[in-house]
């Protein structure tokens, strides 16, 4: 059965009450996908299921496969976005998808509202050890605030000038979630999470001298911190690091209104 077919069937099941519309509507969040050109299958369904749209990896891709992928994106989805996207490659997408939005640091490009409003309650804030670091920093911040999160930024505040970090300790107390960007030895998620009462999501990076093993030093130190309430994320991953501490976030928003609710 084909999915134009399924959607009909579907259909005639709630008109005819043989299907609920709650029925119906865990149905969707499984149904539809669509292809383009034989390279790609676009999820349409996943912000029903997952809260967060079906986002374009960049790397491995040719301009002109994420420019068609955006494209049929766009008439189902209010955000599209890409990652990893190298300043050469936008200069060739640029052209060829309008209203495109680029942000070099965090290597993003996004269609999105021109005027972005927080959705969600709650505060995300985000530190990086190190200026090295931003770029993983600013893709964890850039996906936050794309995904409609409150973001908060302080950068360069390592464990090297801790005086830098204590300075601004009200900024770690107003968060609801931390996500802490270092590389090098990795110690700074374990000193946040020793001043703050959120959870603390920590990001290796692969910023570092040659025995720090491209992140592999950093995300091991992240992995046996000391320091409890600590949740640790790939290296470079600060993509991955924005979305569940939107998760965190969502899942606490969902709670409150169940509480309210009952």
């Amino acid at each position: 059965m084909t999915q134009p077919e399924a959607l009909r069937s579907l259909l005639e099941a709630v008109k005819n009450g043989n299907v609920t519309p709650d029925m119906a509507l865990d149905t969707l969040k499984n149904l539809a996908y669509e292809k383009v050109g034989e390279f790609a299958k676009i999820d349409h369904q996943r912000t029903l299921r997952t809260g967060f749209p079906e986002v374009i990896w960049g790397p491995g891709k040719t301009p002109d496969q994420i420019a068609q992928i955006m494209q049929v994106m766009r008439d189902r989805n209010p955000l599209v976005m890409a990652t990893r996207i190298e300043p050469a490659v936008y200069a060739v997408l640029q052209p060829k998808v309008s209203g495109l939005r680029y942000y070099e640091l965090a290597r993003i490009c996004a269609i999105a509202p021109p005027n972005l409003e927080p959705k969600f309650g709650g505060l995300i804030t985000i530190l990086s050890a190190g200026t090295a670091d931003l770029p993983v920093a600013e893709e964890a911040a850039v996906t936050a605030e794309l995904s409609g999160f409150s973001v908060q930024r302080l950068w360069d505040v390592g464990v090297a000038g801790i005086h830098r970090l204590l300075s601004n300790r009200h900024l770690i107390e107003s968060a609801s979630v931390l996500i802490v960007v270092a590389g090098m030895e990795g110690a700074l998620p374990s000193v946040v999470a020793g001043l703050a009462d959120c959870p603390v999501i920590a990001v290796p990076t692969s910023i570092g001298y040659g025995a720090s093993f491209g992140g592999l030093a950093p995300l091991l130190t992240m992995l046996n911190s000391c320091a409890a309430g600590v949740g640790v994320v790939n290296i470079d991953n600060g993509f991955g690091a924005a979305v569940l501490a939107g998760q965190v976030l969502r899942t606490a928003e969902k709670l409150r209104l169940a509480s309210a609710t009952s």
